[in-house]
């Protein structure tokens, strides 16, 4: 059953089509909804959630400033995965660069060390993803 997060990330693309080619065809999002009207889907990748809209006006009120490429300069979306290494084959199959290969990473929390093994891809407008494979905690 769907269930709305309470933060979801809203992403303005240059192309929705090529952005849900990228997300669900290479990297196996799942649309939950669409308003094809409004140019606009809905996704998920097990419990992490984004919005995806296309680009259509200069007036938008969700617009803050110019759009430039990269888009998401300054932000990085980190995503739970459960195979590092099988996302990162799709993309590159897909023909998609990785900005930093899969690499084996412990980050304390307090006294405890969790392990994730995690990659960067951009996707097609620029957005940083960060896709995290939890591998343990010490």
């Amino acid at each position: 059953m769907f269930k709305l997060n309470a933060l979801v990330p809203e992403l303005i693309v240059s192309d929705l089509k090529q952005s849900l080619y990228f997300y669900c065809d290479v990297l196996g999002f799942r649309v939950e909804y669409d308003r094809p009207e409004d140019q606009f889907a809905f996704l998920s990748f097990g419990n992490s959630q984004i919005m995806l809209e296309q680009d259509w006006h200069d007036d938008s009120p969700w617009r803050v400033g110019p759009l430039e490429p990269p888009y998401g300069r300054g932000m990085n979306l980190s995503i739970e995965c459960p195979d590092a290494f099988a996302l990162v084959c799709a993309l590159e199959k897909a023909g998609c660069a990785i900005r930093r290969p899969v690499e084996e990473h412990w980050y304390r929390s307090h006294d405890r060390q969790f392990g994730q093994r995690n990659f960067l891809v951009l996707d097609p407008d620029g957005y940083l993803l960060r896709f995290a494979e939890a591998i343990g905690v010490k």
